[in-house]
């Protein structure tokens, strides 16, 4: 089974290649002749759109330079980064492009400074809908350490496609300053993240053997409770996050890489929050290299968007049993790649724009389910880790961040530590 998966990744790999026009080393290293490239961070690719306050999706960038603050959940010796233009309509040309260690905000650390080449070349054009890794550069990573990303963008790109909700501050400047160790040139700040999906690392005491597929990362999937809407920006309190500090600390140090989608749903496309779970996973998940489980949290959006309460457009209303369903097709889709993959019970929504008697038995019986089905290889209970004794349908106040729906630092917290790390 492991070969066939190789040379299944292996013939993938080499076609994407040519459907890009570039040599198969752009993209990732599949067999065991190379290095082992493990993913560490990342986040999941979103159309252009602005649905609550204003971003840079929509106009993109025109002689900018774009600078991104990531923080890394495992270490290695050598770097690359992944770029996309999944949902440009054009193509986005890099005209060049470095990694650093973080000093401070938009501020890098001297001599940490590397240009990053896409196939020995400075520059890249990536083809409207196209991904691509960069090479290898030779910056040594820390775990929970922080990487700055720094994209020259000479011409006009078009509608940019980006991450929404980064709960993370990314800097831009007129003018090329991919080289700068200052931070004075980048005058204007967004919260989100723009063509930037991923960051790899090879080599270092996770790495095993030589040219070894060490796989024990962990993806965690999901919608805006993944991807920690109510937490603190920039300071790293989402739970996947929270869950990989929490292995470090127990001796079980792995990455844990976080695709969720802020107002993703299962099985309804949405012009805001992303491709449906069902199309995604795929793209986001079974890319990632390195992965042993994934984590699936996603379901509350399919029940509470088709009401008229919520602040976003409505969806069709979704029944427990079609949800059930998307999460059987997620389950396939993750063991066909040799995952293992745990489900996660729906949070708590009583007190939210979300909540109604008719969608809390769809939360309960889709709830039941997780628990008591044996679908999933294992179950982690955030619904029972963060409810409130006194009344189970809703969040504890203190791990609300004050909507009633979303947890704050202390329930992700809380979240993390509800994750059997054996089970991992």
């Amino acid at each position: 089974m492991h070969t066939t998966h190789t040379l299944r990744r292996a013939t993938t790999a080499l076609l994407t290649a040519a459907a890009l026009g570039l040599a198969p080393a752009a993209l990732a290293d599949t067999g065991h002749q190379g290095p082992s490239w493990r993913a560490t961070w990342a986040a999941s690719p979103q159309q252009p759109t602005a649905p609550f306050e204003p971003n840079w999706s929509q106009q993109g960038f025109d002689n900018h330079t774009l600078r991104q603050v990531v923080r890394v959940t495992t270490g290695g010796t050598r770097t690359r980064i992944e770029l996309t233009n999944r949902y440009g309509s054009t193509p986005l040309r890099i005209t060049g492009a470095t990694v650093a260690r973080t000093e401070k905000g938009s501020a890098v650390r001297p001599g940490s400074v590397r240009p990053l080449r896409f196939d020995g070349r400075p520059s890249v054009t990536i083809p409207a809908g196209g991904t691509l890794r960069s090479d290898a550069a030779d910056l040594p990573v820390e775990a929970f350490g922080s990487v700055t990303v720094t994209l020259y963008l000479a011409g006009e790109t078009g509608p940019a496609t980006f991450h929404h909700f980064s709960s993370a501050t990314s800097y831009r400047a007129d003018g090329d300053h991919r080289a700068d160790l200052s931070g004075t040139a980048f005058r204007e700040s967004s919260a989100s993240w723009y063509y930037l999906s991923g960051v790899e690392v090879t080599g270092g005491r996770d790495s095993g053997s030589p040219g070894s597929a060490r796989r024990n990362g962990v993806v965690t999937f999901g919608d805006s409770i993944t991807d920690g809407v109510g937490s603190t920006a920039n300071t790293d309190h989402r739970y996947p996050d929270e869950l990989a500090e929490r292995l470090a600390a127990a001796g079980r140090a792995r990455a844990v890489v976080n695709h969720g989608i802020a107002g993703n749903q299962v099985v309804n496309d949405t012009s805001w929050a992303g491709e449906k779970a069902l199309k995604r996973f795929r793209q986001d998940v079974l890319t990632e290299p390195g992965v042993r489980t994934v984590i699936i949290l996603e379901g509350i959006n399919d029940i509470g968007g088709s009401g008229t309460d919520a602040p976003m457009p409505p969806t069709p209303e979704v029944s427990a049993d079609r949800l059930i369903a998307g999460h059987r097709a997620l389950i396939r889709e993750a063991r066909s790649r040799g995952l293992k993959v745990i489900g996660a019970t729906l949070t708590p929504i009583k007190g939210s724009f979300y909540y109604s008697p008719a969608n809390e038995a769809k939360r309960d019986a889709v709830n039941e389910w997780i628990r008591t089905s044996g679908a999933y290889d294992a179950v982690v209970d955030f619904d029972r880790a963060v409810a409130d004794p006194a009344d189970p349908d809703r969040m504890l106040r203190a791990y609300d961040s004050g909507d009633a729906l979303h947890p704050n630092d202390a329930g992700y917290t809380a979240m993390a530590g509800a994750v059997d790390l054996d089970e991992l």
